[in-house]
């Protein structure tokens, strides 16, 4: 038995190894003519596995310029198109970075902060408070998907004082919050309810 890590690697997966190794017996005959029609009858066959590249303009073109890129461009037969090389496995893309930033408290993430921070530079008024409610509501929020046990009211208070440098208070005896989601229930006033 031959396991697939033992064959030639696969160029075009998307064709299987059938259609690879149909290609790789058209370029090994010798005949020219015979030759041809094999390769003809490739492309017959890859139309067949693929129709819904009939909806492409110039599917033929591209049917033909797959069976040389299978090939290695070493088919040598009369082509009806002239054929186009696939840069397929030319030239990997270079590696992206991932965004490593410093996060004070890793439950609220970057975001968070990012929100926090522009919160500090507004000025009073309704929209600051309005924007308030929303930042303290996702701190709470994200307090409880991090570790519910964490989840407090006067925590969220004192974290908000301490990202903005005391400038942004939260007034806890004013301020309610909206209900946590936990999947699908809602903690409201502290009981349990099933979201409908």
């Amino acid at each position: 038995m031959q396991y697939n890590t033992q064959r030639n690697h696969l160029r075009m997966p998307e064709y299987g190894r059938t259609i690879q190794d149909m290609v790789l017996y058209a370029v090994s005959i010798s005949d020219r003519e015979e030759r041809q029609n094999c390769a003809n009858a490739i492309v017959n066959v890859m139309q067949g596995l693929h129709p819904e590249l009939r909806m492409l303009p110039n599917y033929e073109e591209h049917l033909w310029n797959h069976v040389a890129y299978i090939s290695g461009y070493t088919l040598d037969v009369d082509y009806p198109y002239p054929v186009t090389r696939l840069d397929g496995d030319a030239v990997r893309p270079e590696r992206l970075e991932y965004p490593s930033k410093p996060i004070q408290r890793r439950y609220y993430g970057h975001l968070l902060e990012q929100q926090l921070a522009h919160l500090e530079t507004m000025p009073e008024g309704e929209e600051r408070d309005a924007f308030l409610a929303l930042v303290a509501n996702q701190m709470k929020q994200t307090l409880y998907d991090w570790n519910r046990n964490a989840m407090d009211d006067e925590k969220v208070a004192a974290d908000i004082e301490l990202y903005t440098h005391g400038k942004v208070h939260l007034p806890l005896s004013t301020f309610s919050f909206d209900p946590v989601l936990m999947g699908n229930e809602q903690l409201v006033g502290g009981k349990k309810k099933k979201k409908k």
